[in-house]
């Protein structure tokens, strides 16, 4: 036997089941129009939000490496314009590479190239800032393992008939 309250309770629980499910969907949805791999490392400074991919991932020792870096706001979550920046690296041996970023043609988007000479784990950081009259912020480093370069002759884009 149903009553009028059991019934009215069930509609309440049903109502906020449904607008506690809208909200989570809400909540769990992109934060702003970055596109987000998996393979994106995120890093973050005081005023910046940074998404760093690679290509090609993991990176090979003597080959070029194009990094791609999208930059946003972290209060506003909006794409960082025409800003400044570098990213470089350190192996265990102490040696460096490093390289300032170029404005690319994604809104927020900036590249930089960059070759390993060993192959092996290397620390990565990142510095950036909105205009030059700002200070350079620095990520916290990250460790990157890079593959041994490709044998010679051995170039998979040739096909042998």
């Amino acid at each position: 036997m149903t009553t009028q309250w059991s019934r009215e309770r069930r509609v309440r629980q049903g109502i906020a089941i449904t607008v506690l499910a809208a909200l989570t969907a809400v909540a769990c949805g992109p934060s702003s129009s970055v596109p987000r791999r998996l393979t994106d490392q995120r890093l973050w400074t005081d005023d910046f939000e940074l998404r760093v991919t690679s290509d090609p991932l993991p990176p090979r020792a003597q080959e070029a490496t194009m990094y791609t870096v999208y930059v946003l706001d972290k209060r506003t979550k909006q794409p960082v314009l025409n800003g400044e920046g570098r990213i470089f690296a350190t192996n265990s041996d102490r040696h460096s590479t490093w390289n300032g970023f170029t404005y690319g043609p994604e809104v927020g988007t900036y590249h930089a190239r960059m070759k390993f000479i060993t192959a092996g784990e290397w620390a990565m950081g990142i510095q950036f800032r909105r205009d030059s009259t700002q200070a350079l912020q620095q990520t916290l480093d990250w460790r990157q393992l890079i593959r041994p370069a490709t044998p010679l002759g051995a170039d998979s884009a040739v096909t042998k008939s």
